[in-house]
């Protein structure tokens, strides 16, 4: 065998396993990072969609507490008085 400097080095048993398990543990933290960013955007997201909900419930509710407008003349209809002349 010839020597030409492309060996892998020996193997010293304790350094590769920490080495991967350090690279392991940061991929983990990045994950964990982007993770709790990902969840802080969901949680605007949802408390701001509650916000419409509750104004959209809000504006249904008073919109069928008022009457009816036809124009500037405010009347309570029946379906009866929709009948067409000739009926």
């Amino acid at each position: 065998m010839s020597n030409t400097g492309m060996e892998a080095p020996p193997d010293t048993g304790n350094t590769a396993p920490a080495s991967n398990t350090d690279e392991r543990l940061t991929e983990l933290e990045i994950k964990a990072s982007f993770t709790e960013d990902l969840l802080d955007q969901l949680d605007k997201v949802i408390v701001r969609q509650q916000q419409q909900i509750d104004a959209l419930l809000r504006e249904v509710a008073e919109l069928k507490a008022s009457p009816v407008r036809d124009g500037d003349i405010t009347t309570a209809r029946s379906l009866r008085d929709e009948l067409p002349p000739h009926f």
